[in-house]
């Protein structure tokens, strides 16, 4: 699955102007990989419980992820991005 339509929403974009140079080169070449296939094993993408239960997250490195909602078809949204605490 190729993920045609990305959009980013005014939190994530936010998020990731705070993020140090590295880290925001990590999430884009993430990224990257993301809208060719959310699914590569790199990306550790899993789906999220609780009050979160209709997003899912992906790895940028050990300490960020990305909080994404999938649309219909070949569509997502990524939310926000930042350590562990964006699950809170």
């Amino acid at each position: 699955m190729k993920i045609k339509q990305l959009t980013y929403s005014s939190h994530f974009l936010k998020a990731f102007r705070k993020l140090d140079l590295g880290t925001q080169r990590q999430a884009v070449k993430r990224i990257e990989v993301f809208s060719k296939n959310p699914f590569d094993p790199r990306l550790k993408t899993h789906k999220l419980s609780g009050k979160l239960e209709v997003y899912w997250s992906f790895s940028v490195n050990y300490s960020y992820r990305v909080l994404v909602a999938f649309g219909e078809g070949d569509k997502a949204t990524l939310i926000d991005i930042g350590s562990h605490n964006i699950y809170k």
